[in-house]
């Protein structure tokens, strides 16, 4: 892996998620999977675990829900979390949506579209997935979903 990729990558963490993301998520001890078809990143992945795929459709990244857990662990507000009711966290878990009427927190910068972080009470990662609402429709609306769940931690 050359010092030029992993700092691409890192920066893309960065204008994704904010400031000092890049070093968090993605250490010098990471592991760059290429296409086999492109030559282009598709995979991250640290000590064997994936941590993210790469989206060559956009250029973002999504995270699993073990690096969500560790960029929430750094920065509690990144400005990507929603925070749920505990009554529900066991179906946010096995991967289910996320309707505003659950919704009890949500980040200022969330836009439609945002790959966001879906967080429990103790700030404990439930489920990554795509924001369908901003924070004051989240926090405003009694129906509708909220948050498209991509993967739960139980999934």
């Amino acid at each position: 892996m050359s010092s030029e990729e992993l700092n691409r990558i890192r920066g893309i963490a960065e204008y994704q998620y904010g400031h000092g993301a890049g070093a968090i998520l993605f250490p010098d001890e990471i592991r760059l999977i290429h296409s086999r078809n492109t030559g282009r990143i598709r995979h991250i992945e640290l000590n064997g675990d994936l941590q993210a795929t790469f989206r060559p459709n956009d250029g973002a990244l999504t995270l699993t829900i073990p690096a969500a857990q560790r960029l929430v662990d750094a920065f509690p507000d990144n400005g990507y979390t929603v925070t749920v009711i505990d009554d529900v966290v066991e179906f946010i878990a096995e991967g289910r949506n996320v309707f505003a009427k659950h919704v009890v927190a949500s980040s200022e910068k969330i836009r439609p579209g945002d790959e966001v972080f879906v967080l429990n009470s103790s700030k404990k990662v439930l489920a990554i997935g795509k924001a369908l609402l901003t924070k004051e429709e989240m926090l405003s609306y009694k129906t509708g979903v909220a948050v498209k769940t991509r993967r739960g931690v139980d999934d």
